[in-house]
């Protein structure tokens, strides 16, 4: 009996399917080192998308006259291999990274250079305080995952991850559109997705890749 008893247990546990393996995150390495590029100050400029809150800002040369690049006080959008200093806290775009950062949800920051690329090719990223309450970070990232994939390209086009010394609880940011809000609940945060991702009013190189680029994150 008891060897009837052992048998049945193993098979049992045989025949039940594993768990599936948590992911981990893989951070995106630095960009080299060196002086940082200072980027000037951007102009603000009239929100036209519609959304109470946005700060807009000047993205003269981007998407339409591209070959004409930047005016003053307009979005740079050169690639650098080095750090850059932006004027505006998270970047809402700028000289960056020839290397995006793969799109996702990150539980550690991510070089601003790599997420400026991401937002370049349409991605929006949320950021937020990193004494943000678990179960709030924990909407953000459900939020994330309740996102379309865009196309057949495997990604949402979100990136989320946390935000050293950000002066509000979450923000979320686009190429040359921010919004700052106090909570993942705000319904703002949805109407900025919808209004700027991978939208091809607003960002110089719509649907470019959001995969293949480097960094793990915890889930896309």
């Amino acid at each position: 009996m008891g060897l009837a008893v052992t048998l049945t247990v193993v098979l049992t546990a045989a025949s039940t399917p594993s768990e599936p393996r948590s992911h981990s995150e893989v951070p995106a390495p630095p960009v080299a080192a060196g002086t940082p590029d200072a980027q000037p100050a951007v102009l603000v400029v009239a929100n036209t998308s519609g959304i109470p809150g946005v700060v807009a800002y000047d993205t003269t040369g981007w998407p339409a006259d591209r070959d004409d690049g930047p005016v003053a006080q307009a979005l740079r959008h050169a690639h650098v291999a080095g750090p850059v200093a932006y004027s505006v806290t998270p970047p809402v775009g700028g000289d960056h990274s020839p290397i995006w950062l793969n799109c996702g949800v990150y539980d550690q920051p991510v070089p601003n250079e790599r997420a400026v690329h991401d937002l370049e090719h349409g991605a929006v990223w949320i950021t937020y305080q990193p004494s943000l309450p678990a179960t709030e970070v924990r909407q953000l990232q459900a939020f994330e995952a309740r996102q379309s994939l865009v196309g057949a390209t495997g990604s949402r086009y979100v990136d989320v991850s946390p935000y050293p010394s950000l002066s509000s609880p979450i923000v979320i940011s686009s190429w040359g559109f921010q919004l700052r809000v106090s909570s993942p609940t705000d319904p703002r945060l949805q109407r900025f997705v919808d209004t700027f991702r991978t939208s091809s009013t607003y960002a110089p190189e719509p649907g470019g890749e959001c995969t293949g680029g480097l960094g793990t994150p915890l889930q896309r």
